[in-house]
């Protein structure tokens, strides 16, 4: 094999009461569901950390039904974004 992988997590973050809300909005968002951080390293040694915007799944689901749904999660990963990088 030899195959290398630069360090890499998988974190989920998720609230079931919501998320039964979303998916009463429309079945397929389950897809996305919990909603998910990545942080990995680069080539160069930094480490990043991404995730898909609330406000995707509006699109991605056309669940525009649920916005208010949605505007209450938007701010979730951002969050947890700042609380992981200290910024």
């Amino acid at each position: 094999m030899g195959k290398i992988l630069r360090p890499t997590e998988l974190i989920m973050l998720g609230n079931p009461e919501v998320g039964t809300q979303l998916m009463q909005c429309g079945h397929s968002v389950a897809i996305d569901l919990p909603q998910k951080s990545l942080v990995w390293e680069d080539e160069n040694g930094r480490v990043w950390l991404t995730y898909n915007a609330p406000g995707y799944l509006v699109k991605r689901h056309n669940i525009g039904n649920c916005i208010e749904i949605i505007k209450e999660i938007s701010g979730a990963p951002g969050k947890f974004a700042e609380a992981a990088t200290g910024g």
